[in-house]
């Protein structure tokens, strides 16, 4: 099964085969590490990452669900986090140094890969009790399983709709201001928020992209490309921040100095590209879009059961779902 909820389903039967289907994937991952056991956290933690997105859009609908079944799963990731934390610090520093300004600073990133590296290897060889970690986060994936088999949502198209919209139009919100504080106060906690309601808006979108595949995959397109420069972004940002707490690290001053110089001139870079992107992917008002997500739905859904849609007299539909539709 795909990570996407049928609108042609009853919706609490769908939302826990996707939801039940991302944790048999992790667990899956942990249990057999066909790629190594670093591999196997990574994979797993993307399919809790999935599940928190999908947990996001029931908040309307089971607030004490979700508020308590994101925990659990939060908790899990963080408990796998260390190595992967410290591998990802490797990759940024292989990144940057595919955008050196100079064979001096290119000289000072490879530098600085070493010396992460090497820093990885000791805190993987550090970790004894990961075997442990691991297994107990198999076991808090198969409660949360077991939890679904309580939960029971609204399965009318038109309660399910008006529940997925508001959740969309909270969701889009957050996006909204984390963009005006990227804007405003430029920290790196701000560029922070807004990657993780891009992420958060990427998996709704792939989540419910069966109500209009071609403007979803447009939107997702987009959105990718945006969580992925903030990605970058943010792995910067770690980075600084262990010079900032370890300058020892890194080597004498010089070699700090084009190292510092290369993560803020990527970083401006970065910073700007996402905040242009943004703007496109975020054109229309979380009203606009969540009522028109709301209206999919609903058509959707009434399809799959071979209901009539009920006629709406607001003509400006169609002008919302050509925004929506625009790819610009």
């Amino acid at each position: 099964m795909a990570y996407r909820l049928r609108p042609s389903e009853p919706f609490t039967v769908e939302f826990c085969s996707v939801a039940r289907q991302q944790l048999s994937k992790a667990i899956g991952y942990l249990e057999n590490q066909p790629d190594g056991q670093h591999e196997a956290i990574h994979d797993a933690r993307k399919r809790f990452k999935r599940v928190r997105s999908l947990y996001r859009l029931i908040q309307p609908d089971a607030p004490d669900f979700r508020r308590e079944e994101n925990a659990r799963i939060r908790e899990i990731a963080r408990t796998l986090s260390s190595v992967r934390d410290a591998t990802a610090l490797v990759e940024t520093a292989t990144y940057l140094a595919g955008f050196a300004a100079s064979p001096e600073e290119r000289a000072a990133l490879d530098a600085a890969r070493s010396t992460l590296t090497a820093r990885r290897d000791r805190i993987a060889a550090e970790e004894h009790d990961l075997p442990s970690k691991m297994a107990t986060a198999i076991d808090g994936c198969r409660e949360a399983i077991a939890a679904l088999e309580t939960l029971k949502l609204s399965d009318t198209p038109r309660q399910t709709s008006r529940h997925l919209a508001k959740a969309w139009k909270k969701q889009l919100k957050k996006a909204h201001a984390a963009l005006t504080e990227c804007e405003t106060q430029g920290g790196a906690e701000s560029y922070h928020e807004l990657r993780k309601s891009g992420q958060a808006y990427w998996m709704h979108l792939s989540l419910l992209r069966e109500i209009w595949p071609s403007a979803m995959l447009a939107k997702q397109s987009e959105c990718k490309t945006l969580v992925d420069l903030l990605g970058h972004e943010h792995d910067l940002s770690v980075l600084t921040e262990l010079v900032d707490k370890e300058p020892g690290l890194f080597g004498d001053g010089d070699m700090l100095a084009r190292l510092l110089a290369a993560i803020i001139n990527r970083q401006q870079t970065l910073r700007r590209e996402a905040v242009e992107k943004a703007h496109t992917l975020l054109a229309e008002t979380p009203e606009e879009e969540s009522t028109l997500i709301a209206l999919l739905w609903r058509r959707a859904a009434n399809a799959g059961t071979g209901k009539a849609p009920k006629a709406k007299k607001d003509t400006r539909k169609t002008d919302k779902e050509s925004a929506l539709h625009d790819t610009r």
